[in-house]
């Protein structure tokens, strides 16, 4: 829901504000863009990859995420560098500019005041913007949905609701469930019918559809349009996310890695660009898609 509700004025305001010739709409894969993911769990360091160093190495979701969020800003750098050749050509293109407007002011009334808005005056600003909407739409939704249900199917890994409070020690509801802690245990998480209502949702919600089309791939083949510059840089972007693809299945087949390989023998997954239909825990689709 989160992905979901945050990028949702942005379509909505593209659709009103934006003809279908305007470049950034026109030509660019349908999908929607967060900062790098790891906030928290990084200090910027330009002499490390990506220009941040992780205070956690072995922490596969910000470690693959980076990954995926370096490959999309360099496809979004070339694509926007294409259509605009300067800074000047950016601020006087009327429909982006009264796209950002609404945007800020309509879209995020409540936020509108905030100073870390950006004033969409340069072409990084641009790129930053739209980096951070592929990310949101694509790799970070893929990361929170399609794990749903391997990692919650066993319900015991992630119950919905606890029905009471933990008993008091040296109340007679404590001695009961000192006695059998498994049987009150279940008396405590979610009741039966709600499970396997649970459980059926984020069965189908971790599920990819037949006709789904992943980061780096679209329909249509190269019709999508007749500039050579973004045509090769799109081709350029999915050869990008084969390579990390292959690295990510490496690093999760390495034993000294504990939180990818591990004793459970479950590797992260669900950063992998690429899927199949069905309940994969991997693939990452070009938008919010359930």
């Amino acid at each position: 829901m989160g992905e979901g509700c945050c990028t949702q004025p942005y379509p909505c305001i593209c659709k009103e504000a934006v003809s279908g010739f305007e470049p950034m709409t026109n030509k660019s894969p349908r999908h929607n863009f967060t900062a790098a993911p790891i906030l928290g769990v990084a200090v910027k360091d330009p002499s490390a990859p990506h220009g941040v160093r992780l205070l956690i190495e072995d922490y596969p979701y910000a470690s693959d995420g980076l990954e995926i969020w370096d490959a999309i800003k360099s496809w979004v750098e070339e694509y926007v560098s294409f259509y605009y050749k300067s800074a000047e050509e950016l601020q006087k293109d009327p429909e982006l500019q009264a796209w950002w407007k609404e945007l800020v002011e309509v879209g995020h009334g409540d936020l509108k005041d905030k100073p870390w808005w950006q004033k969409m005056q340069t072409r990084e600003e641009l790129v930053e913007a739209s980096a951070t909407l592929i990310w949101i739409a694509s790799a970070l939704h893929a990361t929170i949905n399609f794990g749903q249900y391997p990692y919650g199917g066993l319900f015991l890994n992630r119950p919905t609701i606890s029905r009471r409070f933990m008993p008091a020690k040296g109340s007679p509801e404590y001695d009961v469930l000192a006695k059998n802690p498994e049987k009150e245990f279940l008396k405590t998480i979610t009741g039966k019918k709600e499970t396997l209502i649970d459980l059926t949702v984020i069965e189908i919600l971790s599920r990819h559809t037949s006709d789904e089309f992943y980061l780096g791939q679209r329909d249509g083949g190269d019709y999508w349009t007749s500039d050579a510059g973004p045509l090769e840089a799109f081709k350029r972007f999915g050869k990008n996310l084969e390579e990390i693809e292959k690295k990510l299945i490496e690093k999760n087949n390495d034993e000294t890695l504990r939180n990818r390989y591990g004793p459970t023998k479950m590797p992260y997954t669900l950063l992998y660009p690429s899927s199949e239909e069905g309940l994969t825990f991997r693939g990452i689709p070009n938008s919010i898609s359930i």
